[in-house]
């Protein structure tokens, strides 16, 4: 079958397409899947690039995110059938994730256990299913299962115009929130007013923290005045200072990654003067991705794709995410 296949940690063209990739085999509590559509997050990268603690076993092909059509069922496995439209959660509870510890979706077949299947509903598309898990799915715990928005609240996103972020957006104007979207460039900005956020900032060209507290007033130890009520920063780094500064007294600082350094400055000062909340999210499950699915099918939510490459051209697809020029996701169909 054709792949994509890592052979050795580094840049990624290291990545290597291939057209005579072994097919694999249909084991016992497993589905063979014709992959649809897969599609690209930054662990991905930190994948092709190596991370220290986590050996990959290569050759590997990349990919976590897909969705697909059932073409083999194994013994063992009850309730799919061949061509049932499924979506997987890379999440694999005995090995780890897909397209790091057991081969994923950058080709044209994939190997995948039966406690991953996610039944897709008839009006999602494979490109959109394969949106969702790790950006989507992040983004829907993060704010729903979690319940950190309500209704009226002002939501200050940071790194609004990636997967997670436009999920984020998406997702708090659902809940009815003031959506103030942070990216770094022009274009991104006038994408994001397009998407229904209601403030846009160029963080290239303002400060973020500053522009709040401009537009909402200073927040006040003493009261509940001043400031927004949710900030939403999974980059970490030397964000995460400004970030403490224009939350206001009771706010909550949601977090779900750090793709901008896990080390970041810090003052505790602002956590317990202004009784600040600073919120985990880790991952998300099966009951996130069908909520999604659920709110797709009934045209609430439409996943934001920027580009819909062949698998020849993944490499190509994985560099535009490293390059941080993509708005929302960019995804790949065998």
């Amino acid at each position: 079958m054709k792949a994509v296949i890592l052979k050795q940690h580094g840049a990624i063209d290291s990545l290597e397409y291939v057209t005579d990739f072994p097919d694999p085999a249909v084991t016992a509590d497993h589905v063979v899947i014709r992959v649809k559509a897969t599609s690209f997050n930054y662990h991905d990268i930190f994948t092709v690039r190596g991370m220290p603690g986590i050996k990959v076993p290569l050759p590997m092909i990349i990919g976590l995110d897909m969705a697909g059509e059932i073409i083999a069922v194994g013994s063992g496995v009850s309730g799919w059938q061949p061509g049932d439209r499924v979506l997987v959660n890379p999440l694999n509870k005995n090995k780890g994730l897909m397209g790091e510890m057991m081969h994923g979706g950058l080709a044209e077949r994939c190997l995948v256990a039966a406690h991953q299947l996610i039944r897709m509903p008839d009006k999602v598309t494979f490109e959109q299913a394969a949106s969702l898990p790790v950006a989507y799915g992040t983004a829907h715990r993060m704010l729903i299962t979690h319940k950190t928005v309500e209704p009226g609240e002002k939501v200050l996103v940071l790194g609004a115009s990636g997967g997670v972020g436009t999920g984020c957006v998406i997702l708090a104007k659902l809940l009815g929130a003031e959506v103030i979207a942070c990216a770094g460039s022009a274009d991104k900005a006038r994408r994001l007013h397009e998407l229904g956020a209601d403030h846009v900032i160029n963080y290239q060209e303002v400060d973020f923290s500053k522009w709040a507290i401009e537009k909402f007033g200073k927040p006040q130890r003493r009261s509940y005045d001043g400031g927004v009520d949710v900030v939403v920063n999974f980059t970490g780094g030397d964000t995460w200072l400004p970030s403490l500064k224009c939350v206001k007294r009771g706010g909550k600082i949601l977090v779900c990654g750090a793709t901008a350094g896990f080390d970041p400055k810090e003052d505790l000062r602002y956590i317990w003067s202004f009784e600040l909340k600073v919120i985990g999210s880790n991952s998300f499950y099966d009951d996130n991705l069908k909520a999604l699915m659920d709110l797709i099918q009934q045209n609430k939510i439409k996943p934001v794709i920027d580009a819909v490459l062949p698998l020849k051209k993944a490499a190509q697809g994985l560099k535009l995410i490293e390059s941080r020029v993509v708005f929302g996701k960019v995804v790949i169909c065998p």
